[in-house]
């Protein structure tokens, strides 16, 4: 966790994508994708990037750490967690459930916003990880051969709530909700161009014709008063 990532790898300095976005287990260093050949036998666990922090799927974190109760967040069709504990820009509001270690405001039924907080938390009330550490004595990376060279993970990203779940479930999936945001979106600006040209013209008037006969002008049959 103290460990630095995505800065520029010393030994491949004039490489693109020269980023450490690798961390060796084996050898308790990062580096860069370039370095894969110096760690073919090693533990190796791939470092993403998300809203500018250091993030590492839970499929690949959840054989090392038990990552239970650490809030995740669903990217790219896999669970993240983030590995720090992030800088809070707003003041604090009173929720109803909040990390335990930082006070930072958590949805049902996490208890840390991050695997640092976690970790906190495990060595000052057990004094210890052992209990929540697994043995694990392979861990290759994910699609090795096409491994992700900048690590960055899009924006697109929701939290991992049961309560988000069963949402998407009962309208269909997210794909649906978002094409029918989108479909609202496009209708907007269709009407908000059509508006920003100004007023429309005024409809041109039915041309008349010279040999139609002219509408009748005869009033109805007087009501006289009977003769006395």
């Amino acid at each position: 966790m103290g460990e630095k990532f995505f800065n520029p790898c010393l030994v491949h300095a004039g490489a693109r994508k020269n980023e450490r976005n690798v961390f060796c287990l084996d050898c308790c260093t990062s580096f860069c994708p370039h370095c894969l050949p110096s760690h073919p036998p090693h533990r190796l666990l791939q470092i993403r990037r998300y809203v500018y922090q250091d993030v590492v799927r839970v499929d690949d974190l959840g054989k090392l750490i038990d990552c239970e109760f650490v809030q995740s967040y669903t990217t790219n069709s896999a669970k993240v967690v983030f590995i720090s504990e992030r800088p809070q820009t707003r003041p604090f509001r009173a929720s109803a459930n909040i990390c335990i270690s930082c006070d930072r405001s958590l949805q049902e039924p996490y208890l840390f916003c991050c695997l640092s907080c976690k970790v906190k938390h495990l060595m000052k009330t057990e004094g210890a990880l052992s209990k929540h550490l697994y043995q694990c004595d392979f861990l290759p990376l994910p699609n090795s051969c096409e491994l992700d060279m900048d690590g960055q993970l899009t924006p697109d990203s929701v939290l991992d709530s049961p309560i988000l779940s069963s949402a998407s479930s009962a309208s269909g999936g997210w794909p649906g909700c978002r094409a029918v945001a989108c479909t609202a979106g496009t209708e907007f600006v269709r009407k908000k161009r059509s508006s920003v040209g100004g007023s429309a013209p005024p409809p041109r008037p039915a041309p008349v014709s010279l040999c139609a006969e002219p509408p009748s002008r005869r009033k109805g049959v007087p009501n006289r008063s009977p003769l006395y």
